[in-house]
């Protein structure tokens, strides 16, 4: 009778199948050949199998060139990576990878044929990001070696590897793949088995958000991307990331979620079918989202949605000074902004002591540039010496743009363009930099909608690209124009949003965060693990849970609970593991305790 596996110690994995030899598998395949593996590559088609092995040597040049290994290494490497069209190759394999298509029926087959052909104690790992490891394995003769071994593309540069265990699997099994992948230099995570695993799981459903904002005609494609780069500092943008990936994969991926979930948001956006089925699946197929020179291809064309350059935009109004309600930190960092551009800048707090201070605070954030060689001294005295605190509104009489930095509470604001409609000259542009409040309620507390609008700084003002340009049904086409042209100006990046909750960017963020901490409260994984997912399967620079001890738990929950009351959807409601954390004052960094805690200052 042999011995289970579970209780049989594995010699190290030294010779590895790698079946498929798509992208992801040939990518597997190096990674593996680079570290000293035997690699048997294996696929149907002879032309992947070559193209395999010219990438290979393409990659293994380029890491030469760039002194990334030596020759002699690169030697040994190509020799270790040997190509076959048939399963039987297989039979020597202490672990064997499956890369194929996203099929059950594909894998199983694959699955079925090893059962065959490889020792007991060989290890079987899948691919997969969608479908359920528990079901292949329970196909398999031997479902405790079974397990998923999830890369991430392009593997060579990306640490993450997911190792999926069901419910069968032998831990000596998990073990084993484990240690391999520390081997490897990748960073495991370990996780349970459900559709999309951990990064995926959260990347998805925000990739599904994204698609379904640019099908109901929110924003365009190119301010999509642009918001989630410049406002999250993300590699990609959500819609060009879906043509990298593959409209069709991602769609398959959602299907999957869906089905377990029931949760709306992983229900496929219909867009990823109807470009799924004509065949327009990203750039290897040279369309999607967007158009590229070719098939596979990287190079974005132009095509008929792409924006005009230089086209022609009402005329604008003149804006020569500023003034710029509130005292915190978002006001004196747009106050800053502007100065900086050349701007006349009145700063007005709730009393002149509160607006000095912020002058202040402006005056040290200067001399830190002054300090790094970002400017020069006399320029840095010049920016201040256009920046005019006050305690009193009746200043903004002569300012071009009133714009308000205040407490996100509507009826605070209100009461603020009140009193900006009484004091400003007639065709002065007034602003909010609300991140969640509706701009067209700040209009309607005035006698001149038509010059309200709304113009979303992120935090810190001065460093933050990204400006969102939020514009009513009231507002004129002047008054949209000449505040793209000012954030020209000013240098920000201005994207165009329609006026509901969380606009682009937190519209797209805060769901994501949410759904991370339902992660967490089912027990799915760690924080520790979900951060070190995202960041390093999803190139984000902080963790979910990093990013909201920053934003603040209180913030994040007040946003989360605008979004599910603007769009009634089940899946927005607030994870109750933030309502209790906030409930009981842990609101991240600023209290010392939220998802983590931290040393007091």
């Amino acid at each position: 009778m042999a011995t289970p596996l579970s209780d049989t110690p594995l010699s190290p994995l030294k010779t590895v199948a790698v079946i498929g030899l798509g992208t992801m598998g040939t990518g597997i395949a190096e990674v593996l050949a680079r570290a000293g593996r035997d690699v048997i590559g294996i696929d149907i088609s002879e032309a992947a199998a070559a193209q395999a092995v010219a990438t290979l040597e393409a990659s293994t040049a380029r890491a030469v060139r760039r002194e990334h290994m030596s020759d002699a290494e690169r030697t040994d490497a190509l020799a270790r990576f040997r190509t076959f069209t048939d399963l039987a190759a297989a039979a020597d394999a202490d672990l064997v990878i499956e890369v194929t298509p996203e099929s059950y029926d594909i894998k199983q087959q694959v699955f079925r044929a090893l059962d065959t052909i490889v020792r007991p104690e060989t290890i079987l790992a899948t691919g997969t990001n969608a479908l359920s490891v528990t079901r292949l394995a329970a196909d398999s003769a031997r479902p405790e070696r079974v397990l998923g071994l999830h890369f991430f593309n392009p593997a060579p540069a990306m640490k993450l590897v997911e190792v999926v265990s069901s419910v069968l699997t032998a831990p000596t099994a998990v073990a084993a793949v484990t240690d391999l992948a520390i081997e490897l230099g990748k960073e495991p995570v370990a996780v349970g088995d459900r559709p999309g695993f951990v990064a995926d799981g959260l990347l998805f459903g925000y990739l599904n958000q994204a698609a379904a904002m640019y099908e109901a005609k929110y924003a365009s494609r190119e301010d999509i991307d642009a918001a989630m780069k410049l406002g999250c500092g993300l590699p990609m943008g959500p819609l060009a990331l879906l043509d990298l990936i593959g409209v069709d994969t991602a769609r398959t991926v959602l299907e999957a979620m869906y089905s377990e979930s029931r949760d709306r948001l992983h229900a496929p956006a219909p867009i990823l079918k109807q470009l799924s089925e004509a065949g327009l699946t990203g750039r290897k197929s040279g369309r999607g989202f967007y158009s590229y020179e070719a098939a596979g291809s990287d190079a974005v064309v132009r095509d008929a949605l792409t924006p005009l350059e230089g086209a022609v935009v009402a005329p604008g109004r003149t804006i020569r000074s500023v003034g710029v309600a509130g005292s915190g930190t978002m006001a004196s960092g747009i106050a800053e902004v502007f100065a900086k551009a050349g701007y006349e800048v009145v700063l007005a707090g709730r009393t002149e002591e509160k607006a000095q201070t912020a002058k202040a605070r402006i005056g040290k954030s200067l001399s830190r540039s002054v300090d790094k060689g970002r400017m020069t001294a006399e320029a840095a005295a010049r920016t201040l010496e256009l920046i005019t605190p006050t305690g009193s509104y009746d200043d903004f009489a002569e300012v071009d743009l009133a714009l308000e930095a205040v407490a996100e509470d509507l009826e605070i604001k209100q009461q603020l363009f009140g009193t900006f409609d009484k004091v400003c000259k007639p065709g002065a542009i007034l602003a909010t930099t609300t991140s969640s409040l509706p701009v067209v309620a700040c209009a309607r507390a005035t006698s001149r909608p038509q010059d309200v609008i709304g113009m979303h700084f992120f935090n810190p003002a001065p460093a933050m690209k990204l400006v969102e340009v939020v514009r009513t049904v009231l507002t004129a086409d002047d008054v949209h124009a000449t505040v793209r042209e000012v954030c020209a100006k000013i240098r920000k990046h201005p994207v165009d949003c329609g006026d509901r909750a969380g606009f682009i960017v937190n519209a797209l963020l805060f769901p994501y965060l949410n759904n991370a901490i339902k992660m967490v409260q089912e027990h799915y994984a760690s924080l520790d693990d979900i951060d070190a997912a995202m960041k390093l399967g999803g190139g984000y620079p902080m963790g979910p849970f990093e990013l909201l001890d920053v934003v603040g738990l209180d913030v994040s929950l007040a946003i989360e609970k605008v979004l599910h009351r603007e769009f009634r959807d089940p899946g927005l409601a607030p994870a109750p593991l933030l309502e209790h954390l906030v409930a009981a004052g842990c609101l991240g960094r600023k209290t010392g305790r939220g998802f983590r805690e931290y040393a007091r200052r």
